[in-house]
């Protein structure tokens, strides 16, 4: 777990050098093209010797960079946090040349927040953050005299200089809170999904398997069969000596010991075309099955004004329908209760037990990714906001469901609780018509 952990933090709060280098680049660009338009177009006098030395300086950074590290290496957190740094100490040198907090290009100080805020953690944003808003503090006090005409003076009003300081701020603290919350929830979404991907392909590897085992079972056991047979036919011509006869006996006992393992592994099977297709309450009663033996009542209830429908067995369905039965029985007190209905528009599925239910608090997050009540350790008095869980069970149930046309709701049925989950399908996109394989098995 803490492994699962650590890669996670590594592969999301890591920024690529060649990210830092593109975009260091696009500001030594637009800062010389800025200080030339200014000095040689419009002709307005700025310090350009200092101007163009903290320019290099962030070229010659990034040729250093390059030399030290491949374009596509991620930089461990701090590292990256450092070069933002620089960025927002270069880029307030270079204000402070040309009129501090009145220069409109001010606002980029906002540039390398946003870029923390998007990729590396919150305590790196937050350094950064007073940084920049340090910078903005000591720009709006000191400062070279913004470039202007020397025909003309230009003095900027205090209260005006106070409310870009004031925009900066509010612009600093709106990007290190909301658009880091948001790159987080993205985040964790997509961690969430990831692993839905592998659970998913986990079980249809397992069906994949089975189907082996049946093609393995089907293609030994005609050799088996043979054998048995040339052993019993040895038996009865046979008038060897006794210890002949025993190792003889023993191939037949054998070869049926073989041919028993051999139908056992076969009837695992639910890869063949045959067991594929299956009525909605077999495929609850085949999920429910393994568990049954925790001490819970489980009970299945169908109606339906019509012949039950038919579905195709899959990975997906049989995990989901699976991880909200095991939710169920893991918080019954002593029974379960699932009830499949259908008409000719849908096919309903409930699911509800006896237990305490949902917590208000969480009945409106239900389905959301890492969302888990689960103590920690299974220690009941454990810190609720350290669950023992990723909580992604139900995340990966619902996405899985939803993905076979499913549409799901959670509810508590009474005060006292017992959940509820109601899951319903409309008929056209779940149901299957019988094969003529599975008729022609069902007639014999």
């Amino acid at each position: 777990m803490a492994a699962t952990q650590l890669d996670r933090y590594s592969s999301h709060h890591r920024l690529r050098l060649q990210t830092l280098i593109r975009l260091r680049w696009l500001a030594v660009a637009g800062q010389s093209a800025g200080v030339m338009f200014v000095a040689f177009y419009l002709g307005y006098e700025l310090p350009l010797g200092a101007c163009f030395t903290l320019i290099a300086i962030s070229a010659w950074l990034n040729v250093i960079l390059l030399m030290r590290w491949p374009s596509a290496q991620l930089l461990p957190s701090h590292i990256s946090a450092l070069l933002l740094a620089y960025d927002c100490v270069q880029l307030g040198g270079l204000l402070f040349l040309t009129g501090g907090l009145s220069n409109p290009f001010s606002i980029l100080l906002l540039a390398p927040v946003s870029v923390s805020a998007t990729t590396l953690r919150i305590k790196f944003t937050v350094l950064l953050s007073v940084l920049s808003v340090s910078i903005a503090t000591i720009l709006w006090f000191f400062h070279f005299p913004l470039p202007w005409s020397s025909e003309e003076t230009i003095q900027f009003p205090e209260l005006y200089t106070f409310g870009i300081w004031v925009g900066i701020v509010c612009g600093v603290g709106f990007i290190s809170a909301y658009t880091n919350r948001v790159a987080h929830e993205a985040r964790q979404l997509a961690d969430a999904l990831t692993a839905t991907e592998l659970v998913l392909a986990r079980e249809t590897h397992i069906t994949a398997l089975d189907g082996l085992a049946a093609a393995a079972a089907h293609e030994l056991g005609t050799p088996l069969a043979t054998i048995a047979l040339a052993g019993k036919e040895a038996l009865s011509d046979l008038n060897d000596p006794e210890s002949v006869r025993k190792d003889l006996e023993l191939i037949s006992e054998q070869a049926a010991r073989c041919r028993a393992i051999l139908q056992k592994l076969r009837n695992l099977n639910s890869g063949d075309h045959m067991f594929d297709e299956l009525t909605m309450s077999d495929l609850l009663a085949e999920v429910v099955e393994p568990h049954r033996f925790f001490g819970i009542e489980i009970h299945i209830n169908k109606k339906g004004a019509s012949e039950e429908p038919f579905v195709a067995r899959n990975a997906g369905l049989t995990y989901g329908l699976g991880n909200f039965i095991e939710n169920a029985v893991d918080y019954a007190n002593k029974k379960v209760r699932i009830d499949l209905s259908w008409d000719a528009q849908n096919i309903v599925v409930n699911i509800q037990d006896d237990g305490p239910g949902y917590a208000p608090e969480m009945l409106v997050r239900l389905g959301e990714p890492y969302l888990t009540s689960r103590p920690k350790d299974g220690v009941e008095d454990s810190d609720p906001t350290e669950p023992g869980g990723l909580g992604l069970g139900i995340f990966i149930a619902k996405t899985l469901l939803e993905r076979s046309g499913a549409k799901i709701a959670f509810a508590n049925i009474s005060a006292q609780g017992q959940a509820c989950v109601n899951i319903v399908w409309p008929r056209e996109v779940i149901e299957i018509q019988k094969s003529d394989k599975m008729i022609s098995g069902e007639m014999r």
